[in-house]
């Protein structure tokens, strides 16, 4: 059975959790433990021992890239547990920046303790391409960017006075081999949703996505791209959806319309089983 734990997310539904505007997975299949992102803060070990996760028994950890809200508490994990193998991409560790129309620059890159962890981690697996972590559980590297709608999804920049864009070639996704198809596992899908499965289909034979889980970053998606990725996911014929963090609340709106009885919650503590 494949297993996944919502461990940080920015809601929760359950008594004694926190949210956070963030993301991690604690995913369990054939015999495997991996965290999948870490969430920005404490809310990644104080929900794991709300919820009986014990992270110290990860065989692997995953960043789907290098914000912060999705690497913050590796340097917790760390002390938990070190060295561990860690599948990340190398433009991880870059500098980067939000410079919205109108305000000031933020910075958003990966906290400084989690690149001094990761630094002095001793297993890390850069995975600029395609690759295997366990027998059927891979990470995706770098997503082509081939549809015309989709984008990173926001105004990033690689430095502060907004000149340079950062096209986030670091996005990766995590995909599992199951009986019944692909579970694909997103951080936030700056390559696109569509782009993603696309790709994880090609890698796979074009075989059947069962379950697609995670960030789409649909928060600010034009009316245009919202309809030709609900296009997309309509030909995929998706068992289960559950979108997540920075899909934002329209886009989740509008997939729960789109697929009535496939859009399964995604809040701190939710649990997806996928019989083998």
């Amino acid at each position: 059975m494949t297993r996944i734990t919502v461990l940080v997310e920015n809601t929760a539904s359950k008594p004694g959790l926190l949210a956070e505007h963030g993301l991690a997975f604690w995913v369990e299949h054939a015999g495997h433990r991996i965290l999948f992102d870490t969430g920005q803060s404490h809310a990644l070990m104080h929900n794991a021992r709300q919820l009986g996760i014990p992270l110290e028994t990860a065989d692997a950890v995953v960043l789907s890239h290098g914000h912060y809200d999705h690497s913050g508490g590796l340097a917790a994990l760390f002390k938990k547990k070190s060295p561990l193998p860690l599948f990340l991409h190398p433009a991880a560790l870059v500098p980067r920046y939000s410079r919205p129309s109108e305000g000031s620059p933020r910075e958003i890159g990966m906290p400084a303790p989690a690149v001094e962890a990761i630094r002095e981690n001793t297993e890390n697996v850069w995975t600029e391409s395609p690759t295997e972590i366990f027998p059927g559980v891979h990470v995706s590297g770098s997503i082509p960017r081939r549809t015309a709608f989709e984008d990173t999804g926001g105004p990033f920049f690689l430095d502060d006075a907004g000149q340079e864009p950062d096209l986030l070639p670091d996005d990766q996704a995590l995909y599992l081999e199951t009986r019944l198809g692909i579970v694909v596992v997103l951080g936030c899908a700056h390559a696109g949703v569509v782009n993603t499965v696309d790709y994880v289909r090609a890698l796979t034979g074009a075989r059947p996505i069962h379950t697609l889980i995670g960030g789409m970053h649909l928060v600010s998606a034009s009316e245009e791209r919202m309809d030709q990725t609900v296009q997309a996911l309509r030909h995929y014929r998706i068992e289960r959806l559950m979108p997540a963090h920075c899909t934002g609340f329209p886009a989740t709106a509008r997939l729960w319309h789109e697929f009535p009885g496939v859009c399964v919650p995604c809040t701190v503590g939710a649990v997806v089983e996928i019989e083998e």
